[in-house]
This record gives structure tokens, sequence and C-alpha cells, in this order.
């Protein structure tokens, strides 16, 4: 099962000082965020349908030396599912896939944490033409001081957090009422049941406790469209919140029309949800990729639109019913907590 050990010339524009970049990155996730020794084993399912997919093979192969290698191309679901039962806890799996691999009805990853492996997710590369790639390969970069230190002190300052405002330009996003315990997905698991995620990361979340009490204005730059894609119109569009729901679109694009008239029409209204404080510093407004779900994690303010957020419960929203989560992204001029300012001139300063 394991292929051919391609070269750093076969990578497009991911040159070999890329590629070098590339697996000092990986090392760095493996050896600081995952903390994975030879002690224990570990599997890469990868595909080569796209040049960051096989760059990526390529630097796990130079940091795992000794791991088992299985082209997802050239077996079946039956034989990547084989491979992963000998696997004790702790052990690692890599999931390398330039769309996503379909092997459950559900997502594979929740599984394998059930067993107590340790999972690294790479998903939708395919997505990410050209340079992008360069980007990507940027965003994978690990600094545990700055995701450490300044994620955790992120979290704290929202957990005691009675209020906070997100300035978009002019236009103010107030949020009165204390928040959510914040989430953390900066790389460190110490103190977390599951080891791992999909990568890049970068990012600390919560939301209101009271969603009704969020209203205001809000500029958006980015938005993700119905095919998971980052969507950036000509001039942002101003998004008008009362109570919690968005009420008004200024300056939309029949795109963004068809987003909002998508939820409305299995959800009734249109609920703003996460407030997310982006942390990668490899993604900003002007360094943009093309896959929503990587972007995400880009260093300022995004927000969900729909009823589904699954990390917190509101009473005056059915799990059930709940089913989209659409991320926007707002333009960050600046982020207050109470009367703190906490990001500003595009970085943040807790």
């Amino acid at each position: 099962m394991n292929s051919a050990t391609s070269s750093a010339e076969s990578f497009g524009v991911i040159d070999p000082k890329s590629f070098a970049t590339l697996t000092k990155n990986i090392d760095d996730i493996l050896k600081i965020a995952i903390e994975h020794t030879p002690a224990h084993a570990a599997l890469i399912v990868f595909d080569s349908q796209c040049d960051l997919a096989i760059a990526l093979a390529e630097a796990y192969r130079r940091c795992l030396p000794a791991a088992r290698f299985i082209d997802f191309a050239a077996v079946t679901p039956e034989d990547v599912h084989a491979a992963f039962k000998p696997l004790a806890p702790s052990d690692l799996i890599v999931l390398i896939q330039s769309t996503s691999f379909r092997l459950e009805a559900f997502r594979i990853r929740v599984e394998l944490f059930k067993r107590s492996l340790k999972v690294i997710e790479h998903v939708h590369l395919s997505r990410l033409p050209g340079t992008q790639a360069l980007d990507y390969i940027a965003s994978l970069a690990y600094d545990p001081d700055y995701y450490r230190g300044i994620g955790k002190a992120l979290k704290a300052r929202i957990d005691r957090a009675q209020s906070g405002t997100v300035d978009s330009g002019g236009e103010l996003l107030v949020f009165a009422s204390p928040f959510e315990s914040a989430k953390l997905n900066i790389g460190d698991y110490s103190e977390m049941k599951n080891i791992g995620g999909q990568f890049p990361i970068g990012e600390v979340f919560t939301e209101a406790q009271d969603l009704e009490a969020v209203s205001g204005r809000v500029r958006i730059f980015v938005f993700g469209d119905t095919a998971f894609m980052v969507n950036k119109p000509d001039q942002p569009i101003t998004l008008v919140i009362e109570k919690g729901r968005v009420i008004n679109a200024l300056n939309s694009t029949p795109e963004f029309d068809t987003v909002l008239a998508n939820i409305r029409a299995d959800e009734g209204e249109v609920w703003l949800r996460e407030l997310g404080f982006g942390m990668n510093r490899a993604f900003t407004r002007d360094r943009i990729v093309d896959d929503i779900g990587t972007y995400e994690r880009m260093c300022g303010i995004h927000l969900s639109l729909g009823a589904k957020h699954g990390i917190y419960s509101k009473p005056l929203i059915k799990r059930k019913e709940a089913k989209y989560h659409v991320d926007v992204f707002a333009i960050t001029e600046s982020v207050l907590l109470d009367d703190e300012v906490v990001y500003q001139d595009g970085s943040w300063v807790v």
C-alpha cells in the first residue's frame, strides 16, 4: 500500500524552499501540538489528486519514516477501515484529502476519537489552487507561545466579560450579554478528551448567553456560499441585527440573498450565533483562500448565520430543527470586551 516517494520538484508552485517550510511546520505540529512519539504507530491515508495533497504526504514521509502510508485511490474503503483496527489508543491517523474521503455516512474523525486515537485532518485541498497552497503551508506554522498564550488569555477575558462590541468600520455590533464558556482550537489538548482535529488551527469561539441581547450592524467582506466556498462581494454587505436575528442586509448580492433565503425557508428566521475570534495570521482580509473551512481561522472576527451551533444549547432553538451554520467574516477594526480593547490594528492585544 506504500506509494513511491515524490520529489520536491513535482509539487507545482510548491518549490523546494516552500516544501522545506511545509516539512518543518508538519514536524512542529507532530512534536509540539500532537505530541506524537516513535513509541506509537502512525497511519497516513492520502490521495494524489492535487499538488498540495502530494506535498503533504511527502512531508509526513520525511517526518514519520516508520509510518504506514495508504493511497486512498489504490484501495477500498473496507481496506482503510481494516488498517484502522489494529491501532491502539494514542496512535496517530493522518487523513490527507483533496476533497473528503467518503468512509462513513458520518464524520470518521468522531469515530476515531471514540477509540482515543490522535487524528490530523487536511481536507478540501483541491479548493486551494495555485499560490493558495503556499498560504495553506504558512497557515500550518505552529507557534505555541502565540497560540497558547494569546488563546488562553482571550478565553479568560471572554469568560469574565459581561458584554462585547465589534467595530467593523463605523458600524457597531453589540453583545449586551455575558458569553458562553469559550472553546479553544489552539493546538493545546492537555485539558481535552480528544487530541487533534482539522488543520489549520487557530480560533477561540463563543456566543452570547442571551442570543436576543445581540443587536446593531456589522459589515462583512466575505461569506460562505452555497458551495462552501469563500465569496467576496465587490463591496461589503452590512447586516442589520435585532434581537439576535438578521433583519436586513444592505448592499447585498444575489448570492448572499440566496444564502439568507435558504436559511429562512428552512428555519423561518436568520439567527446570529457564533462569535469566532480567529487567530491564524496566515489569513487576513487581503490574504484569502477559496475554502471556507480553511479560511475560517482568519485573524479577526467571524460570525455564523443560522440556528445550528452544536457546541451550545439554547432554549429558543430546537437542535433537531437547526440546519444552517454559515460563516461570515467581519471587517474588524477593533473588538472590545466590556470596555477593554482586545483587537486593534490587525492583531489581538490581550
